[in-house]
């Protein structure tokens, strides 16, 4: 007797020993015996399963491994992920020590006293007037600027204020955040920390966190360069805040007066919640340690308080939940796949516990559990991964701001949740083998009989009906979005508006649940088409439909992998090119714009002067963040004001009138672009800017005629052979219309209403148009200024276009940015960006194709490697007749092509649907949206996740040569 053969022998006798013990307590209890009772009874046939599904766990180690691998690749990127948000979100206690140090509070005045000025006890910040019940805007009254007579007498107060400057740096200027008053205060630890030098003694000097020294090329002891007005100050000292990163810039004065925005920072009063309420009603906010670190149980109006840090751990959960479940669906059809195979392994050894006394429910008890034990496994290695795996991220993304990652949080409650789901996962994939196992035919296999599984009608048919009833509702869905989008009778908040959306996403998935339940007729019918290309494809298939329990989930995983992958892309991309197509660009890609705002609530335009000195600043920025060519963009002022007696009666505007073949139909709505509008629609811009600031190159003659008076036409509609008329109203009728009615204004976007009155223009001429090739930018029409004097038009800069000799770095964008945040003049102020075009699609679409791919490829190599251990005797019989290595490598590429291939197609069918959908919605839309188009979809990507992926999956699972055979293992021929 061979060493194998005693060892079998002596599994079969424990197997049969364990089987008798829950079958001795079973007959006890029938037999109504003294002994064990009959919960005893239970408990003991549980052991003796759960001894059962120990052992065949440990035997069979390689698909436990792979299950374990299958329920703990999930787990640990959720318990990765709550990990990383959850250190995101601060603790009160890190959130006090943050805000004030050590500190017990701040106090803001930001209100009017006496109003009923209300703040959320934890977040000044969320703050509001509140008259009896209702809310309401901020009341008439002299809003509060101190904190004279508040708090008691005596009560030290050390104020801060805050602000930015705006500094010279070694490349230019720079923007900074700034602070004013005495931050070094040792009682600021853990808001603020003075790390080296001194604290400033007077208004001369300053201290600066570490990259402003390397921004200005300075030390302590150096000089720090206010810009523009060049005054300079001591470097006395180095401070770090803790909302800033170690990489930024930053400066503190001591001159506490420097910004308006001021706080009081108590050291020794505490403040209660009745206190503060008290500072409320007095017009002033206050950040209160007591009252964060225990806030009162309600709100002012009754509503109970959830702190930030529960509302946002309720978000990680249903974040969490949403991905769960996308995650347990794969993991299970595929975990799944791997107990069916495991369970056909153990049908001999289940067989020997039910011959001996072992009921359906120890057998399939056995299974389940064996489904909890490598699903708690899973579990826990996911965690702990997970875990880890956070702590990694956390350590390289971490850019020392102790608001970022306020700290190390590992969220256990959320974690023992993510737990118990990693036990359901296994114990669900192992729900449908143990009732296959409950029901199979004991003396067949003890015999060691493989008879071949059946396909069952009822499955096909309610599978075929879904499939049916899934295009059909998606379709049924479309026709009525698209009609209830057209409806203007029905309200906003009608469920009539969002049902039909439900439908288009609910159609493909009850279609795709159909595919899988009619999953092994379909292979059925395959086979019969694929038997005759060859013994190969023949033997491929039919092992696929034998061993449905393993296939159909296999591909099912894929399925829904590629439907979510498809729904993606093809919703995506026809999104993204809608929006490009109605992106508003201010200027040429690549191009930096700083546009010119009066500051404060004047209606009145600049004067010329300050708008050509805000037109100088603004040129100077841009040269010190890089830009190699500067086009000033000058337009005609516009007045927004309520009243029209402030628009001086002389004010004339013009524009390229829009021609009448051209104008928008109301109903459709316009979508405009940029820095212009139909109503103030020439830009006058000198010959020499013209490339800088349209992008557009002209030729010498071109150059020429426009200096001799042509328009240049950048958008399509305005000419008519060869012209553009333009046409001036006043700037009253412009607002106001003639007689005062709005309704008389040209618009000059619309068709004109039946009756609508149009007033007369003051007068109206034709001028030359020049058409020429130009990128997408900002402005429909320019003349040089030589143009606009003789047609009487004024205008002056309003925008100031900076190009780049190449294109711009992040470096550059954000100096660029930074020109806007700080007004250089109280009479006007900047804005600025760099334009870099509509989104491109390759940010989300790149990391997502990678993501299918890499999920498509997991789950077909589960498949085919689970295939390929199962085909194990089959292969032995093969070479035991002659079969070759290419034949077995030949059945290895048709697996491959019918799992992977079967499963892509389904999913790529399925997530075409909703795109479908949304389409048809958006035919009906209305207010000028432009509706989303199929031929935006990239038809050649999805063919390629549908065709293309399952046949590399199949090259390369006949690459990989098959397991040399063991021919001992052989099954007898019948």
């Amino acid at each position: 007797m061979t060493r194998a053969t005693e060892t079998a022998e002596a599994d079969g006798r424990r197997r049969r020993r364990d089987a008798a013990a829950a079958t001795s307590t079973r007959g006890r209890r029938r037999g109504g015996g003294r002994g064990t009772a009959p919960e005893t009874s239970r408990a003991a046939r549980w052991r003796v399963t759960l001894r059962l599904a120990q052992r065949q766990v440990r035997r069979g180690r390689a698909s436990s491994i792979l299950i374990v691998l299958l329920v703990a690749l999930p787990i640990a990127g959720m318990s990765g992920v709550a990990v990383y948000v959850d250190s995101l979100i601060a603790t009160p206690e890190e959130r006090v020590s943050a805000e004030l140090g050590g500190m017990q509070a701040w106090v803001a005045p930001v209100g009017v006293p006496g109003a009923g000025l209300w703040q959320d006890p934890t977040s000044p910040s969320n703050s509001e007037y509140v008259v009896d019940t209702g809310a309401s805007s901020a009341p008439e009254g002299a809003v509060r600027t101190d904190i004279d007579g508040v708090l008691p007498a005596g009560t030290e107060a050390i104020p801060v204020t805050e602000g930015q400057a705006r500094i010279e740096t070694v490349t230019g200027a720079a923007v900074v955040p700034a602070w004013g008053g005495e931050i070094w205060d040792d009682r600021f630890a853990g808001a603020f920390a003075l790390v080296d030098g001194r604290a400033p003694r007077g208004d001369g000097e300053v201290i600066v966190t570490v990259p402003t020294l390397e921004r200005t090329g300075a030390a302590v002891g150096g000089t720090l360069t206010e810009s523009p007005d060049g005054r300079a100050y001591e470097i006395v000292g180095v401070f770090t805040a803790s909302r800033l990163s170690s990489q930024a810039s930053a400066v503190a004065f001591p001159d506490a007066t420097r910004f308006e925005s001021a706080r009081w920072y108590l050291p020794d009063l505490r403040l209660s919640w009745p206190d503060v309420q008290e500072l409320n009603t007095a017009g002033i906010l206050a950040f209160s340690r007591d009252v964060v670190l225990d806030p009162p149980p309600a709100r002012a109006d009754g509503s109970p308080i959830v702190d930030e840090r529960t509302s946002s751990m309720w978000q990680l959960v249903v974040a969490l939940a949403a991905g769960g479940a996308f995650a347990a669906y794969l993991v299970i059809m595929l975990a799944g796949a791997a107990f069916a195979v495991s369970a056909r392994r153990q049908q001999r050894a289940l067989a020997i516990a039910a011959s001996v006394g072992a009921d359906a429910r120890d057998l399939r008890r056995t299974i389940l559990l064996q489904g909890s034990v490598l699903g708690g496994a899973g579990g826990l290695v996911g965690i702990g991964a997970g875990i880890g795996i956070a702590a990694a991220v956390i350590a390289v993304t971490d850019d020392g701001s102790a608001t970022g990652f306020w700290g190390f949080h590992v969220p256990w409650p959320v974690l023992a949740g993510i737990l118990v789901f990693a036990l359901a996962v296994g114990t669900v994939s192992a729900l449908v083998p143990a009732r296959t196992v409950a029901k199979s035919d004991v003396i067949g296999a003890l015999r060691g009989a493989r008879r071949p599984q059946g396909v069952r009608a009822s499955r096909p048919l309610w599978g075929s009906a879904m499939i049916i009833a899934g295009v059909g509702l998606t379709v049924v869905s479309g026709v009525a979005a698209a009609s209830v989008s057209a409806s203007r009778d029905l309200t906003w908040d009608s469920p009539l508006r969002w049902l039909p959306i439900v439908g288009i996403i609910a159609g493909p998935v009850v279609a795709q649940l159909g595919v899988v339940l009619s999953g092994r007729w379909l292979l059925w019918l395959a086979s019969l088409g694929l038997s005759r290309l060859g013994v190969a494809a023949r033997m491929a298939s039919r092992d696929a439909v034998a061993n449905g329990s393993r296939t159909v989930p296999a591909f099912a995983a894929v399925g829904a992998t590629v439907f979510i992958g498809v729904f993606a892309v093809a919703l995506g991309s026809m999104t993204t090119a809608q929006a490009a197509r109605s992106y508003p660009y201010a200027s040429p890609v690549g191009t930096a714009t700083v546009s010119i705002w009066p500051a404060g609530t004047n209606p009145l335009p600049l004067s010329d002067d300050r708008m050509d000195e805000a037109a100088s600043v603004a040129e100077g920025l841009l040269r010190e963040a890089g830009v190699e060519r500067v086009a000033m963009i000058g337009r005609q002022a516009e007045f927004w004001t309520e009243n029209p007696d402030d628009i001086p009666a002389d004010l004339v505007r013009a524009v390229a009138v829009t021609p009448e073949r051209s104008l928008t139909p109301r109903a459709q709505g316009f979508s405009g672009g940029g820095r212009w509008s139909p109503q103030n629609n020439i830009a006058v811009v000198s010959p020499d800017d013209i490339e800088a600031g349209t992008g557009a190159a002209l030729s010498a003659a071109q150059r020429s005629a426009y200096e001799d008076g042509a328009a240049l036409v950048l958008v399509d509609g305005l000419a008519t052979d060869g012209v553009i008329q333009v046409a001036a109203w006043s700037e009253r009728v412009w607002q106001w219309g003639e007689s005062g009615d709005p309704a008389e204004a040209p618009d000059n976007i619309f068709e004109p209403e039946p009756g609508q009155r149009v007033a007369d223009p003051l007068w109206s001429r034709e001028v030359p148009a020049l058409e020429v090739e130009r990128p997408a930018q900002s402005l429909a029409v320019a003349i040089a200024p030589a143009t606009a004097d003789a047609l009487g038009i004024d205008a002056r800069p309003e925008t100031v276009l900076g190009t780049f000799a190449d294109a711009p770095t992040q470096a550059q964008r954000d100096r660029v940015v930074q020109i806007g945040s700080t007004p250089p003049s109280d009479d006007y102020a900047l804005s600025a960006s760099v334009e870099m075009g509509p989104p491109d699609a390759s940010a989300w679409l790149v990391p997502l194709l990678a993501a299918i791919a890499v999920l498509v490829l997991g789950a077909s190599s589960v498949a085919l490697g689970l295939a390929r251990f199962e085909r194990r005797p089959d292969d032995a019989t093969l070479s035991a007749v002659g079969g070759s290595a290419r034949l077995r490598r030949s059945i290895g590429f048709w697996q491959g092509l019918v799992i992977a291939g079967f499963g892509t197609l389904a999913g790529a069918g399925a997530g075409v649907l909703p795109a479908i959908g949304f389409q048809m919605q958006s035919t009906g839309a209305t207010g000028g949206a432009l509706p989303l188009e199929l031929a935006d979809v990239p038809w050649w990507l999805v063919i390629a996740l549908a065709v293309v992926l399952p046949l590399a999956i199949a090259v390369v699972n006949w690459l990989v040569p098959p397991r040399h055979p063991d021919l001992t293992r052989r099954t007898a021929i019948a």
